[in-house]
């Protein structure tokens, strides 16, 4: 019998097999047939500080002001009294979802003020999560700011929720760190359960034709999964937090890749929306043969076999390892 049990955040699962945010989140039917297909736990989509404040007026006020300024600003905010569900409603579903499901049910919140974050985290467990992930959406575009402001505000942030909260707490994060290790292992001891690895920054177009720079999604593909997996590789058996991989995990050989880098589970929604959360019974049937194949009795036996700690060539996750991969290219084009 394949052992398919893992730990996140301090939390058993049957499977390393995560729902991560996205408007799946929002449908308990979605969700009660995401736990039937077999995931471990599911994360609901993100509740924003956007919609807390539009819920309180806020916002509406802010815009009004600044459109004296600049009197197009108010059109690059959507109308977020329609997006997902609303404060109200986020806390309402997720008590619904708590109480649909056995797997556990973990509330997602992205936050900008720091007070925005601490009360939503507090009201957020008193609805029931089992734990709560911190997604940290921010782009650093002020000139003035330091790298070193910017992950200040990162680990305020994380040591004021964490202080008010008794669930775990997860932090996602961006790549975009100039010393992501030793971030990580500052983020560790600031009182993060877990890290997340990696939000991927979704990048807008330009319309040459409208001369109007327009929104676009793009859905991950596997090849997302390698700065992924390098980075779980380098940060295993370095932080106490537990590692998550997000972006890029499509396939029964992705989720192997990540447990084998270090990662505790592995989270998906691109595959989810494009084939449907029924995508993961097949993904876990697979994950079971190809570990019975390759005589692997669980999760636990594979974990971090493939970390930066672990493997023979360890700089294969370095710079040491760049020109042999430019050689490798050339040599096969040869």
């Amino acid at each position: 019998m394949i052992d398919l049990t893992t730990t996140w955040l301090g939390l058993p699962l049957r499977t390393p097999l995560v729902m991560s945010p996205s408007p799946l989140g929002e449908s308990l039917d979605v969700i009660r047939r995401a736990e039937d297909a077999g995931v471990g736990a599911v994360v609901l989509p993100s509740l924003f500080e956007e919609q807390i404040l539009v819920e309180s007026r806020d916002l509406d006020r802010q815009l009004w002001h600044g459109a004296h300024v600049h009197a197009e600003a108010a059109t690059y905010f959507p109308d977020m009294t329609d997006y997902n569900l609303g404060p109200e409603g986020y806390l309402a579903h997720l008590e619904r979802a708590k109480a649909a499901v056995d797997v556990p049910v973990i509330a997602s919140l992205n936050g900008v003020s720091a007070g925005g974050w601490v009360e939503y985290a507090r009201r957020m467990e008193a609805a029931g999560a089992d734990a709560l992930e911190l997604n940290v959406y921010h782009l650093a575009t002020d000139p003035f700011v330091s790298s070193a402001a910017v992950e200040r505000a990162y680990l305020d942030l994380v040591r004021d929720v964490t202080r008010e909260v008794g669930i775990p707490v997860a932090v996602k994060i961006g790549p975009y760190f100039s010393a992501l290790a030793h971030f990580a292992r500052e983020l560790d001891e600031a009182g993060a359960d877990g890290l997340v690895l990696f939000n991927r920054f979704y990048q807008p177009d330009i319309d040459v034709e409208a001369l109007d720079v327009v929104p676009n999604l793009t859905l991950s593909t596997p090849s997302e999964l390698r700065l992924r997996l390098r980075w779980v590789a380098i940060l295993h058996g370095h932080v106490r937090a537990d590692l998550g991989v997000t972006g890029g995990v499509h396939g029964a050989v992705d989720v192997l890749k990540a447990m084998m880098a270090g990662a505790s589970v592995a989270m998906m929604t691109s595959a989810l929306l494009q084939h449907g959360v029924d995508h993961v019974a097949r993904v876990r049937a697979d994950l079971e043969h190809w570990m019975t194949e390759h005589e692997y009795a669980s999760i636990d036996e594979m974990r971090g076999s493939m970390s930066h700690r672990h493997v023979a060539d360890p700089a294969a996750f370095e710079r040491a390892n760049y020109l042999k991969v430019l050689r490798s290219y050339a040599l096969r084009g040869g």
